[in-house]
């Protein structure tokens, strides 16, 4: 019997992106409403915020973009939207909120740009493909949280938005192990790279050179 690994390389699955010479930054969703334990809808982030922030820097560096997201919600909103009917603990990310600011320690600049949307991605009813292409990027980081949500929704959408995906694993987190994992294999085989902070690090400081 054939091996996890073999199946999808059988398959055709997995194969490396390029990377391109006009990267942007994606961090996803480190607001306080998922960084701050205090709230039951957050975990634990701080390493993957440390490291993200030093990715922010070095994409600064470059002068290429930088871009966070948050979930925000209007009142009238939380009660009839059906993502919420699923998923209701996000109703608390009400617009206005201390829940959805964003989380300094993930290196957040007021100079970033900053979406705030409505769903899981954080192309869906925003304007961040619009941003990324009038900026020439051609390939996309992701961080953020959490994984096996926003991450990987935002990682699907972007690939078919027509963006190269690098996504940084040690800079993202979830609310479990397991789906973390599965979500960062998924998305390694089908819809970008998933390497570490460390790699990314040195592709953005080549550009630079």
């Amino acid at each position: 019997m054939a091996s996890q690994a073999q199946t999808y390389a059988e398959a055709g699955f997995g194969q490396r992106v390029p990377r391109g010479t006009r990267p942007a930054l994606l961090v996803v969703d480190f607001s306080y409403g998922f960084t701050d334990t205090a709230y039951p809808t957050a975990a634990d982030y701080g390493p993957q915020m440390a490291r993200t922030a030093k990715l922010a820097e070095a994409t600064r560096a470059l002068g290429r973009p930088v871009i966070y997201t948050t979930i925000a919600f209007d009142p009238a909103e939380t009660g009839s939207l059906a993502w919420l009917r699923k998923s209701g603990g996000m109703a608390a990310l009400t617009r206005g909120s201390r829940l959805v600011e964003i989380d300094p320690s993930s290196g957040y600049r007021p100079s970033d740009g900053l979406i705030e949307k409505k769903g899981a991605s954080a192309f869906f009813g925003t304007n961040l493909a619009g941003l990324l292409a009038s900026t020439q990027t051609d390939t996309l980081i992701v961080t953020g949280a959490t994984t096996s949500g926003c991450v990987r929704a935002s990682a699907v959408d972007a690939v078919q938005a027509g963006f190269n995906v690098l996504v940084a694993g040690d800079c993202c987190g979830d609310r479990a192990a397991a789906p973390h994992d599965a979500s960062l294999y998924d998305i390694d085989q089908k819809y970008g790279d998933v390497t570490d902070s460390d790699d990314l690090a040195r592709y953005l400081g080549g550009l630079a050179e």
